[in-house]
């Protein structure tokens, strides 16, 4: 993982535990800030993915918020990160409307039944929270349908044949009556090009709306920091709207503020043998890495390789008595033993936001990295009493 002393960190860190890497979070941080200077866009950290708050203090020197889709994460940007809170749920309740209402700066619904229905309790807000609708451009990019918010059938956002009956009906406020912004976030994990196609559709189907709104939310899924990712042509695209429209234009990135910052340190408890070397390890797919299980993918290892690529081959699985715990397949240099310790790469983003304590296991540490100083410090450890307190 370039720019992390992995060596360094797997000396000082306890395992299981995640790490983040306080260099390469503000190298990322930098970028960013870049893309804000360049565009006067106003970039927002999407606390789906990273809601680490212990760092708040150092991103909110840089971003302008968070984006929340739940009261609970609503609550912690207020608390935490204290700059804007933008929020958006496929539905709400009318407790989550108040609550969210008192906290929030910008309120998204998802439908016109939920924005008419919730109507009287957010026109008494207005001037200070500004309310806006989650649109479908119907154009998909994604590459796996669980992550794809334009597959068919899906249940985000609203699509333009509705604006169209809502034109057609008559309503004589008008179907957009005290909206001032339109949101549309259908990328994941993705470099700029499917972003400037999806832009072009959704200005082609909702670009005669733009006028009459004060911001336009372009979402998430942008690797803005990833290398390769097209900058220069994202800033374009950004002054074209703010420029055509008279618009604020904001992103909501997860990945691209702790894009390679983490690690996950874990240690091998056990090799056994069943047609091939299975080491299992003190930290499982289920509990702390789901989404090498629903994604599916297979995270780089310090020091691993394809298997079969060097004379040791493992498969690496997790202690949980769940069959398929199975984190994937790695060779190795050397062969592995009982306490040896390995570094899972970029795992900061969509692991600690996802774990759980299945089996009762071992929640891992939460530490941060200072590379300055060569400090790593245990910002959070777990106990029985957290996963206790979790049942009843």
């Amino acid at each position: 993982m370039t720019g992390i002393d992995i060596d360094k960190i797997l000396e000082l860190a306890p395992s299981p535990a995640y790490v983040v890497d306080l260099g390469r979070l503000r190298h990322n941080l930098a970028i960013l800030d870049s893309v804000q200077r360049r565009s006067g866009a106003k970039i927002l950290m999407a606390l789906k993915a990273f809601a680490m708050w212990s760092v708040f203090p150092l991103i909110r020197e840089t971003l302008h918020g968070v984006c929340a889709s739940s009261p609970w994460e609503a609550r912690l940007g207020r608390e935490e990160f204290g700059r804007e809170v933008h929020s958006f749920a496929a539905a709400f309740k009318e407790e989550d409307v108040r609550e969210l209402l008192a906290i929030s700066n910008h309120l998204v619904f998802n439908s016109f039944a939920q924005l008419e229905r919730f109507r009287p309790l957010w026109e008494q807000s207005r001037g200070r929270v500004s309310v806006g609708l989650r649109v479908n451009p119907e154009h998909s990019e994604g590459h796996t349908a669980i992550y794809d918010p334009c597959a068919p059938k899906s249940r985000l956002g609203i699509r333009r044949s509705e604006f169209a009956l809502r034109l057609r009906s008559g309503d004589e406020r008008g179907p957009l009556s005290g909206v001032e912004g339109l949101h549309f976030h259908t990328l994941c994990e993705q470099l700029f090009e499917p972003l400037e196609r999806t832009a072009a559709v959704f200005e082609e189907s909702f670009g005669r709306f733009l006028p009459q709104m004060r911001w336009l939310n372009l979402g998430g899924g942008h690797h803005i920091s990833r290398e390769g990712y097209d900058i220069d042509a994202l800033v374009e695209l950004i002054k074209y709207f703010k420029g055509k429209y008279g618009l604020d234009v904001y992103l909501e990135p997860g990945e691209a503020i702790a894009i390679g910052t983490g690690i996950l340190v874990g240690e091998v408890l056990d090799v056994v043998e069943n047609q091939m070397e299975i080491a299992i390890l003190d930290v499982s797919a289920t509990c702390h890495m789901p989404d090498v299980l629903e994604m599916p993918y297979r995270p780089g290892i310090a020091g691993g390789f394809d298997p079969g690529e060097k004379e040791h081959t493992y498969r690496l699985a997790g202690p949980s008595c769940l069959a398929g715990d199975v984190i994937g397949d790695w060779s190795f240099e050397r062969p592995l033993q009982p306490g040896d310790r390995l570094a899972f790469e970029d795992m900061a983003h969509y692991t600690m936001v996802k774990t759980t304590t299945f089996n009762g296991i071992q929640h891992p540490h939460i530490c941060t990295f200072e590379p300055e100083t060569g400090e790593l410090k245990v910002v959070r450890s777990f106990s029985y009493e957290d996963f206790k307190g979790r049942l009843s």
